[in-house]
C-alpha cells in the first residue's frame, strides 16, 4: 500500500488531488479548517482543459452532465449593445469541448462521492510541523496537538496559504489587484435573457443561468484596498450598475445584501521558485492565486491535483517526484497569471477615451470570426492531462504495474 497523503483544504483543487491520490489506491485524508464543505463563491466556470483533467477521474461527463451554461453568449456594453457574440460550436470546434457553468456545491458534492467515508475531517486546522524528506515522512500538526506521518502532504489552503509563508518565508506574498468582487445567486428574471458578459468603465458584470434554473451573476469594480459600501453592498451595486442594460436591474431587484459575496480580489503575480519542498506540494491559490479575468482559477487548480497525482504516482523518490511536479505547472501557470493580470487591466480600463478605442477594437476582431476572439485562450483551454483518461484505465494500468515494476501513467519505466 502507498504512503498516506494528508489534502490540508477542502476547496475543488484538494479534493481532486485526493480524489486522483485514492484511485491510486493511496490512503488519503483531507482536513478542512470550515465547520462545513458548504463552498463560498456560488457559480464556477470549467473550460475544455479542466473537463478533461476531470475524465482523469471519471468525473468529466457527470460534470458535462450538471452544467447550464454552454458556452453561447457574448459581451455587451452598459447600454446593451452587442460587442462579441459567441458560441458552444465555436468554442468546441477550437478547444475541443464547450464552456460550462456549474454551482461549486455540485461540483464539490461530486468530488465528495468519489471519496470514501470518512476521508475528510471539518473543523481542523492544520500546519506543517516539517515538511520531511526522502529519507523521512512530513509531519502535519493539527490544531489539538494532534500529529500525522505523511508520504505526501498537499497543501491547498488557499491564497493565504500558512503552509506557503512557511516553505517560502521570503516571498513577498499575494498583491492587490486594484478591483473588488460581488457574486451573488438569485431566481431568474421573467424576461429571458442570452448569458452575457458587460464591460464599462472600471466596472465589469456577468450574468449565468444555473441548472437549477438560478442566476449566478458577478460583478467587479475599481476600488482601493479594503474599500466597502456605507450603506450596504445592494445600494453599492446599485449605485455602479443600475442602469445598467436588462437584465441587470431586475437582477438588482431580486438581490439581498445579506446574499451577496464581496471580495478584494489579490494575487500571486511574484512567482514562487518551486511548487514544492520536502514532501509538501502546493496547489491552486497557495501556489498562483489570480485574478478572475480569465476564469481559471479554479481549473487550473483541477489540473494541478491530477498532475500532481501523475507525477505521484510514478515511483520515484519524493524529491523527484514533486520536482516533476513544478516543473509542469510553474511554468503554466506563471504565464497564466500574468496573462489574468493584463485581462484585468483591458477589462477594469477607466479612462473614457481608452474605453472606447478598446470597445471597438474588440467588436472590430469579432466580426473578423470568433477564432480571433477566442486565441486568448490558445494554449489554455486546449491543455490535456498527462496519462489515462477515466479511472477504469487507471485500474488497468495499477494492476499492470503490479506486474511489470514501477510505471508512470503513460506506460514508461521509471526505474531505467
Amino acid at each position: 500500500m502507498q504512503q498516506h497523503a494528508v489534502v490540508i483544504g477542502g476547496g475543488i483543487g484538494g479534493l481532486t488531488t485526493a480524489v486522483a491520490l485514492h484511485q491510486q489506491g493511496r490512503p488519503v485524508t483531507v482536513l478542512e479548517r470550515a465547520a462545513s464543505l458548504a463552498p463560498v463563491g456560488a457559480g464556477i466556470g470549467l473550460a475544455p482543459n479542466s473537463q478533461r483533467a476531470l475524465d482523469v477521474i471519471g468525473l468529466g461527463d457527470r460534470v458535462r452532465e450538471l452544467a447550464a451554461w454552454q458556452g453561447d453568449g457574448g459581451m455587451r456594453t452598459p447600454s446593451g449593445r452587442w460587442l462579441v457574440r459567441l458560441d458552444a460550436a465555436a468554442v468546441a470546434a477550437r478547444f475541443g469541448g464547450a464552456l460550462v457553468l456549474l454551482h461549486r456545491a455540485a461540483l464539490v458534492d461530486l468530488l465528495v462521492s468519489a471519496l470514501p467515508e470518512g476521508t475528510v475531517r471539518t473543523g481542523v486546522t492544520a500546519s506543517v510541523a516539517d515538511p520531511g524528506d526522502d529519507e523521512r515522512p512530513a509531519v502535519v500538526a493539527l490544531g489539538d496537538g494532534e500529529t500525522i506521518e505523511a508520504g505526501l502532504v498537499v497543501a491547498a489552503d488557499g491564497i493565504h496559504s500558512a503552509v506557503r509563508r512557511g516553505l517560502f518565508p521570503d516571498h513577498p506574498g499575494p498583491e492587490y489587484s486594484g478591483f473588488t468582487t460581488w457574486r451573488v445567486v438569485v431566481p431568474a428574471p421573467d424576461r429571458p435573457f442570452a448569458p452575457h458578459e458587460t464591460w464599462g468603465r472600471g466596472r465589469l458584470w456577468g450574468t449565468q443561468p444555473l441548472k437549477d434554473g438560478r442566476i449566478y451573476a458577478y460583478a467587479m469594480a475599481v476600488a482601493p484596498a479594503g474599500d466597502r459600501a456605507p450603506d450596504d453592498e445592494r445600494a453599492e451595486l446599485l449605485r455602479h450598475f443600475g442602469d445598467w442594460h436588462d437584465p441587470i436591474p431586475a437582477i438588482l431587484a431580486a438581490t439581498s445584501p445579506e446574499g451577496m459575496l464581496r471580495h478584494d480580489v489579490h494575487h500571486l503575480i511574484t512567482p514562487l521558485p518551486a511548487f514544492h519542498r520536502g514532501r509538501v506540494a502546493l496547489l491552486g491559490d497557495a501556489a498562483h492565486a489570480m485574478e478572475p479575468t480569465l476564469a481559471q482559477g479554479g481549473n487550473q487548480a483541477i489540473e494541478d491535483g491530477i498532475v500532481l497525482a501523475h507525477h505521484a504516482a510514478g515511483g520515484l523518490p519524493p524529491s523527484r517526484a514533486l520536482a516533476g511536479y513544478t516543473a509542469d505547472r510553474l511554468p503554466r501557470t506563471t504565464d497564466i497569471v500574468r496573462k489574468a493580470a493584463r485581462a484585468g487591466r483591458l477589462t477594469t480600463m477607466s479612462s473614457r477615451p481608452g474605453v472606447a478605442v478598446r470597445d471597438v477594437l474588440v467588436a472590430a476582431v469579432s466580426r473578423f470570426g470568433p477564432g480571433l476572439v477566442l486565441r486568448g485562450f490558445d494554449g489554455i483551454a486546449d491543455w490535456s492531462p498527462p496519462g489515462a483518461t477515466y479511472a477504469a484505465d487507471r485500474r488497468d494500468l495499477r494492476e499492470q504495474r503490479e506486474l511489470r515494476g514501477p510505471q508512470d501513467l503513460r506506460g514508461h519505466d521509471v526505474t531505467k
